[in-house]
């Protein structure tokens, strides 16, 4: 009976610890039309974090995709986090050329949020689960379809946890 008592205690632990670790993203960025994107203000929606650069090809070919989503799904945001050393200007120009309607910022990368790592590659991309809470990373092009399927696999993941 005493060793059944101690491994629930163990079980209630490490379930603590793994909620503790796995606390809402917190990320405010002003947008390039001057808006303030609030991931805090997003809950209730996937959010997908999206570090690009005007010079990464694969990022270039990923941005349509990633703009669809965001327009077909009501319970995704998209967000793009245009990582490079450049001007809002010149920013502005390329996307005037490669129009999407998700909200992009650029980032310094001499300074980055600290709620994500330093990416390691481009494009790297965060999907964010309704709480606020990072799901998955992935680190190179990704596509529509694959995110859906990583949305339904946490969606899933968090049916049976419940």
């Amino acid at each position: 009976m005493q060793l059944t008592f101690r491994k629930s205690l163990l079980a209630v632990s490490l379930l603590c610890s793994a909620v503790a670790i796995a606390n809402p993203i917190e990320l405010a960025v002003t947008t390039l039309d001057g808006k303030t994107f609030d991931i805090a203000e997003q809950r209730g929606q996937w959010v997908v974090v999206n570090y690009w650069a005007t010079w990464c090809g694969p990022c270039i070919k990923e941005m349509p995709e990633l703009d669809e989503l965001d327009h077909a799904r009501d319970d995704v945001t998209v967000l793009g986090l245009a990582f490079e050393e450049t001007t809002t200007e010149d920013l502005l120009r390329f996307l005037s050329k490669r129009p999407v309607r998700y909200p992009i910022a650029a980032i310094d990368v001499y300074a980055p949020p600290a709620a994500f790592s330093v990416p390691k590659g481009l494009p790297t991309t965060h999907l964010l689960g309704p709480d606020g809470t990072l799901r998955k990373s992935f680190i190179g092009p990704i596509t529509r379809a694959d995110l859906e399927r990583a949305i339904d696999e946490a969606s899933s993941a968090s049916i049976k946890v419940q």
